[in-house]
């Protein structure tokens, strides 16, 4: 049995049903593999739209990436629009640009429509440490704004002095579109509403092979589900070896976060005066926010290869005293390590490996929106309307530098010149 890591998440969950084991065959319209936002969001369009759906989770709903990451509702994509269009030609960027605010509003609606208490709070602030990624953070916007964004707001020194304590920025890009969540909250809720409308769930199921065909076949360990259509959502925590054509073009990275005891609403207010979310703009970047009973969750850097490190503290602590000096002798209440699924182009994979079998993957630590996205488009897919979907599925899936030896110290090493760059602002 795999229960929840030791987070604060974990441990401020709402309280919900438990989902029982696969003990049977089961006959459905779609089976998904994987309890994450992807999985998810997947089925919860796919049962609006009248279809049966099951849902097969190792561990438990939102066990992985979906439970245990910073909470922020980030638009876009881990490459932005520019950099699209630069590698992929202007249609390309046309059509993605014309998603990138979606995901986020998909989650701010399944709040509302089911309400979900996750502890939803609107705003984020992209933090500049240099006036070259102030500048970039300029053509952000201006690119934003032509694809409809009209909550975007420059913050210089002085304006950005007054959202964060710290003296670390020279300004920044505040996206009132954005926002920040309880994550594990968000994917229980969704689980929820996704039983409420017939789908079934079931956890510590983890899928063990797949018998592609009409119907799709996928045992587990006590079970079978018989299916018209196979998603695959595992992202990060897939099983290597359960279909290499997916898992093979990607590499699990491990991200840590630290979360302190909690403030006084005085000292919270001065950290962060309107309770935004922030992340800065480096190539490994940092990030942070309050929890709802003024907490400070922080987290960054990036594990290639997701192994966890001997000490989560004593990576992170040091970036929470040189943001915030004032807070010297706080005492850190949780720390744990999620891994997400990075890919080469930093792009997701979106793709068919059978002609009614479809994966979902890879979004290269901006998954929280575009997942809830991506449960849209394979709904779309497979009512017939491919035309979003396959827009991402005819991007370029690269397999990773070095192969399954060497791609994580080569990634590693790509990295570490990033962010010496980062460091001398060049």
């Amino acid at each position: 049995m795999q229960p929840y890591v030791n987070s604060y998440y974990a441990d401020t969950r709402n309280s919900g049903r438990e989902f029982p084991i696969l003990d049977q065959v089961v006959e459905t319209d779609v089976c998904i593999i994987g309890a994450g936002y992807t999985g998810l969001s997947s089925a919860l369009f796919l049962s609006e739209a009248g279809y049966r759906v099951t849902v097969l989770e190792a561990a438990k709903v939102g066990f992985g990436a979906s439970g245990r990451n910073g909470g922020q509702l980030v638009n876009s994509y881990s490459r932005d629009v520019d950099v699209i269009e630069a590698r992929y030609g202007a249609r390309t960027a046309e059509v993605l640009g014309s998603m990138i605010f979606e995901g986020g509003d998909i989650i701010r609606e399944r709040i509302a429509q089911y309400g979900i208490e996750c502890d939803y709070r609107q705003g984020g602030i992209f933090a500049a440490l240099n006036p070259k990624q102030l500048r970039g953070l300029a053509e952000q916007k201006r690119g934003w704004e032509r694809y409809g964004n009209d909550q975007l707001h420059m913050l210089d020194a002085t304006d950005i002095a007054g959202q964060i304590g710290s003296d670390a920025y020279v300004g920044g890009l505040l996206d009132k579109s954005g926002g920040h969540i309880h994550p594990l909250n968000l994917a229980l809720g969704e689980a929820a509403a996704v039983i409420k409308l017939g789908g079934r769930i079931y956890e510590q199921s983890g899928a063990v092979d797949i018998r592609y065909g009409e119907p799709i076949v996928v045992s587990t360990a006590k079970g079978q589900v018989r299916a018209k259509y196979l998603l695959i959502a595992g992202n990060a925590y897939l099983n290597k070896d359960l279909d290499t054509r997916v898992t093979s073009k990607s590499m699990p990275c491990g991200s840590q976060i630290v979360v302190t005891e909690p403030l006084s609403e005085k000292v919270a207010r001065e950290l962060i005066t309107n309770n935004y979310c922030v992340e800065d703009c480096n190539y490994l970047l940092d990030y942070y926010r309050l929890t709802a009973d003024n907490r400070l969750l922080y987290g960054g850097g990036v594990v290639y290869g997701a192994r966890e490190p001997d000490d989560i503290e004593q990576l992170i602590l040091p970036k929470i005293l040189k943001t915030f000096p004032q807070l010297k002798g706080v005492k850190i209440d949780y720390r744990w390590t999620g891994n997400f699924l990075l890919t080469m182009s930093r792009m997701p994979q979106f793709g068919r490996v059978e002609k009614n079998a479809y994966y979902m993957q890879g979004y290269s630590g901006h998954g929280v929106t575009c997942s809830h996205l991506a449960g849209k488009l394979i709904s779309e897919m497979i009512r017939g309307d491919a035309e979003r979907f396959e827009a991402f599925a005819s991007l370029p899936h690269m397999p990773m530098l070095g192969g399954r030896t060497f791609q994580a110290p080569l990634t590693a090493m790509g990295a570490a010149y990033y962010a010496l760059r980062d460091r001398f602002g060049v």
